[in-house]
């Protein structure tokens, strides 16, 4: 499905009946990343996942977003689909603009799965990251998926506005918007995470007031990795 919000389409599926969770991906990715969640917690809830603007089949921004510009397209295309006060769930630059978006506006709560907060001195997520998706036989698929389009977290990679938009959000640190979120919030972690140690996992607890903390076996994609566990806690959570 598409809906143009502030003059780009933006291509999101919906389905599902219920509280409303709102599943946001990471970069590089698109709405199939997040499907395995999306697929196991539509019994008794609405799920809506998008494609970012410049990922997946939404159009690409005619300028460079920064992290508030694509908080600001998610509130207000989730007001268009009338949607007030999710559940949000975002994976990596998704919990970026989760986080974000939790200082900001209403959210019922918040799940952070592998979501950096600060400055990254170290180039975005590696392609070795890849063979943590291979390991995952039903998601061979994704991996493929990714494997063509994932290049393009590094910044050699980006092409055009994109790396401009990569630049601005590796550089975003939000640590004063932590400190913003109400919303209580479970934080999910790979203990052998490469492209966001482990260790900010922790540092994010202590940001947020009404937070905690899991550490999985696993990496970046650890939601992925310990997918029927993460299941478990988000249905327990939620």
């Amino acid at each position: 499905m598409l809906k143009k919000v502030h003059d780009l389409e933006i291509n999101y599926t919906q389905y599902g009946k219920g509280e409303d969770i709102v599943l946001l991906h990471g970069w590089g990715q698109n709405i199939e990343m997040m499907e395995p969640l999306g697929k196991n917690l539509c019994e008794n809830n609405q799920i809506t996942i998008l494609d970012f603007p410049g990922f997946g089949s939404s159009q690409t921004p005619n300028f460079a977003y920064t992290i508030n510009d694509y908080t600001t397209l998610l509130h207000d295309f989730l007001e268009e689909l009338k949607i007030d006060n999710p559940i949000l769930i975002g994976h990596s630059f998704g919990g970026r603009i989760a986080i974000n978006y939790a200082s900001k506006y209403n959210v019922k709560k918040l799940v952070l799965l592998a979501s950096p907060f600060r400055s990254q001195t170290k180039n975005g997520v590696k392609v070795k990251l890849l063979k943590s998706l291979k390991k995952i036989k039903f998601l061979n698929p994704i991996a493929e998926y990714a494997k063509k389009h994932m290049g393009s977290n590094d910044y050699r990679s980006a092409k055009g506005v994109m790396r401009e938009i990569l630049v601005n959000t590796v550089n975003e640190n939000l640590e004063e918007n932590a400190k913003l979120i109400k919303a209580e919030t479970l934080i999910i972690w790979g203990e052998e995470d490469e492209a966001v140690p482990v260790s900010e996992a922790s540092r994010l607890e202590s940001l947020i007031p009404n937070s905690a903390k899991i550490i999985l076996p696993g990496t970046h994609y650890c939601y992925l990795e310990n997918l029927s566990r993460v299941i478990s806690i988000l249905k327990h959570f939620i």
